[in-house]
């Protein structure tokens, strides 16, 4: 059986924290007000950012949840950065924080003083669901009375979502009221969203669903995504997230070596046979059966699968990380 290893990093970014004041639909952390407002420390920021540098990292980004709801921790992150010789490409932000001008100037000229470039600014009709759309304009209004780059994402939404009251939230039923009833299905194929956490409730009402089997077969018997690199990310805990799959987790100390299958059997099964090994692995375990008989998408399954293994099996493990990732969810798991 072959052994995962990563041993490169590519590009990727830091999650200073998961606590967000939003809960949007196509969240692949899972992102809510009910995380614990922890915020990456300096002794982790420092292992995170070592650990990226060794492994010949040549672009660094910072995210979360929401970076900017704690913007002295914030501060650090960038002044140890600094210290260490390394660029942060860009800051995302949902612009949550924004109260006034005032303040906003003050929190972005500091984190520009200590490295700040270009700021990341989200912008789509899942974020204006939680945050009026004045903040947003309002943020990239200050970046770039500062001199701050901004990278909006995705700007093709802005008068889409500009031609409604920019002072309120508005739900995605108003979109479509608006827009047509497709609406919430366009913006799947006009908008990035990868197919893990809270997005695959969301892919599951749009996609068209396939059997169990059907769903191994289109899986190749393995995972290859797992040893991806192009696009990482390493959160406040040290859990490095295997091919952007939220809720599967690597120890940051374990990175640069193959992975030990009797630490990692989870992460080497689903590598070498993918959800088909994963499927048998846990059914012959844990007597796991699925909850259904038809899937959107292989992530679906793999998902469930993991709920399963920590809200009824009551497995703990390390592969399973953070576990405030499965405290919440549509998974209707049957198995008892």
């Amino acid at each position: 059986m072959q052994k995962l290893a990563v041993t490169f990093l590519m590009s990727g970014g830091l999650i200073t924290n998961y606590y967000c004041v939003s809960r949007c639909r196509h969240c692949l952390y899972r992102c809510s007000p009910q995380w614990p407002k922890d915020y990456i420390s300096p002794e982790v920021t420092c292992s995170n950012l070592e650990t990226m540098k060794k492994m010949q990292c040549q672009s660094i980004h910072i995210g979360g949840g929401e970076p900017l709801l704690n913007p002295e921790g914030l501060l650090r992150v960038l002044e140890i950065a600094n210290d260490m010789g390394l660029h942060i490409e860009y800051v995302e932000t949902n612009s949550a924080w924004f109260k006034n001008y005032e303040s906003a100037r003050a929190i972005l000229r500091s984190l520009a003083d200590n490295g700040l470039s270009t700021l990341l600014i989200s912008i789509s009709p899942f974020h204006n669901e939680h945050i009026p759309f004045y903040k947003v304009k309002s943020v990239i209004k200050t970046c770039r009375e500062l001199g701050i780059a901004v990278f909006p994402w995705i700007s093709a939404f802005f008068p889409e979502i500009d031609a409604l009251d920019d002072r309120k939230k508005h739900s995605l039923e108003e979109y479509k009221a608006l827009y047509g009833v497709d609406y919430e299905n366009s913006i799947l194929h006009r908008y990035w969203v990868s197919a893990g956490g809270r997005a695959l409730e969301l892919l599951a009402e749009h996609y068209p669903s396939h059997p169990v089997a059907t769903i191994i077969e289109h899986s190749n018997g393995c995972c290859p995504e797992l040893a991806n690199t192009s696009h990482f990310h390493i959160d406040l805990y040290g859990n490095y997230i295997p091919g952007l799959c939220a809720g599967l987790a690597i120890r940051r100390e374990d990175l640069d070596a193959p992975l030990d299958e009797t630490e990692y059997p989870l992460l080497t099964v689903l590598y070498n046979h993918g959800i088909g090994g994963l499927l048998d692995y846990v059914r012959d375990h844990y007597n796991y059966t699925p909850a259904k008989t038809a899937y959107a998408h292989k992530c679906e399954l793999c998902a469930e699968i993991r709920f399963f293994l920590v809200n009824k099996a009551g497995v703990t493990s390390h592969e399973l990380q953070p576990v405030r990732h499965y405290g919440e969810g549509k998974f209707e798991i049957t198995n008892k």
